[in-house]
């Protein structure tokens, strides 16, 4: 087995942020050889495939210690610990305390009520070991309440990290040779505002743009961009570090159905948006979340997500094809056949392989500078990926003469 406890990420970059805390935790209570299952709960299919993932787990590994933890152990943990395979159950704020993981601290299901947990002082990160960008936590949980989400009954209330330690742990990490960092939590444009002076997250990314010199690229986790504030639009357009990527919750293209999941911006706020970043930073490349089939989606409802698709336009596309999660409001919604919504999902995600073909496409014939994220692999500051004509040292950017595309990687060569 690896030194140290072998841990499993399902889910969000969150949770690759928290693994790292995981597994100095783990080292920190002599459970080396434990494996660590930290858990994804967004849809009924994440859970199900986290329960999959520890038999699977102690069939390969029947001598170490099986912990479960993360957003399906926090708001499931009796179902996790019935399990014959499961010796331990952290919930998402255990999860964080090495004192947690010793024998001594006693019980097989150590989950107190999130809702109780009032402060985000995320633990100091040293590294993220095997990845080319580093992770920083700035927010955690969620005050809105969409209506097919469980993930707030997982993370919490919204809280902040501080400034102060923010910048702390950026600099800390692009001390030990990061050179792109993720700013990441559940909801990060809604950093800041329960702070007793309330702040916004335009502030935090020119505060770590102007108190980090040394960091050469920063990137932000998925947004929601109708919380997104003048001072991150300025952001955007004013500092080239700042990458000209941004991933979108849009979740739908239809505003009856944007209604149903209480989603707060309607097709025209995301249409809107997206013309006036690209109008203050024209190379601006949008991702977004869009879902498949949600309950009563119609068609022609449907048909409104294909359109935006291309209106926005949107390049890259996570889809989820939609799941009922049980205690959601969306789960009692009349639901739409399962193999609509799989064709649904597979039209999708045609159009999105599409949109990025074109895309990579127009890029023949540039220079840009990659991040390697393996030996052969990269990504340009627009998140495309490129395939290297050679090794290059994981997490050095490198200049790349692009000369094609497969339709889903950058050909070309490593400058010299």
């Amino acid at each position: 087995m690896m030194a140290g406890a072998h841990v499993i990420t399902m889910g969000c970059r969150l949770n690759a942020h928290d693994s790292e805390i995981i597994r100095q935790n783990a080292r920190r209570a002599g459970m080396d050889d434990a494996v660590i299952v930290n858990t994804c709960a967004v849809t009924g299919e994440a859970v199900r495939q986290a329960r999959q993932t520890v038999r699977r787990a102690r069939r390969d590994n029947p001598a170490s210690r099986i912990v479960v933890t993360g957003c399906a152990a926090q708001i499931e943990p009796e179902n996790f610990a019935a399990m014959a395979e499961v010796d331990l159950v952290l919930g998402n704020e255990e999860k964080l305390r090495a004192e947690s993981y010793g024998l001594e601290a006693g019980g097989k299901v150590r989950v107190a009520d999130i809702m109780d947990v009032t402060d985000a002082a995320a633990p100091v990160v040293e590294g993220f070991a095997g990845r080319a960008r580093a992770f920083v936590q700035i927010q955690t949980g969620c005050d809105h309440r969409c209506t097919f989400c469980i993930i707030p009954f997982g993370r919490g209330n919204s809280r902040s990290v501080p400034v102060a330690q923010i910048v702390e742990q950026t600099k800390r990490l692009v001390d030990a040779g990061h050179a792109e960092i993720v700013l990441t939590g559940v909801d990060i444009t809604s950093w800041g505002a329960n702070f007793k002076t309330p702040a916004m997250l335009g502030e935090l990314v020119q505060t770590l743009l102007a108190d980090v010199p040394g960091l050469k690229r920063l990137r932000l986790s998925s947004i929601d961009s109708i919380e997104v504030d003048a001072a991150l639009l300025d952001a955007i357009a004013g500092d080239e570090r700042l990458m000209p990527h941004l991933h979108l919750s849009v979740q739908s293209g239809d505003d009856m159905i944007l209604k149903r999941m209480k989603r707060r911006h309607s097709r025209d706020d995301t249409l809107a948006f997206c013309a006036e970043v690209r109008k203050r930073r024209p190379d601006i490349v949008f991702g977004a979340d869009i879902i498949a089939g949600f309950p009563t989606e119609t068609e022609e409802m449907f048909a409104s997500s294909l359109s935006l698709v291309e209106a926005a336009p949107l390049t890259y596309l996570h889809v989820f094809p939609y799941s009922p999660r049980p205690g959601t409001p969306a789960a009692r919604m009349p639901q739409v056949d399962g193999a609509v919504i799989r064709k649904r999902a597979q039209r999708l995600r045609l159009l999105g392989a599409q949109q990025l073909e074109g895309y990579l496409r127009g890029l023949n014939g540039e220079r840009l500078e990659l991040l390697v994220e393996t030996g052969r692999t990269g990504r340009s500051a627009h998140y495309a990926q490129a395939e290297l004509d050679r090794d290059a040292a994981p997490g050095s950017i490198v200049p790349f003469d692009v000369s094609g595309t497969d339709g889903r990687l950058l050909q070309g060569r490593v400058a010299a």
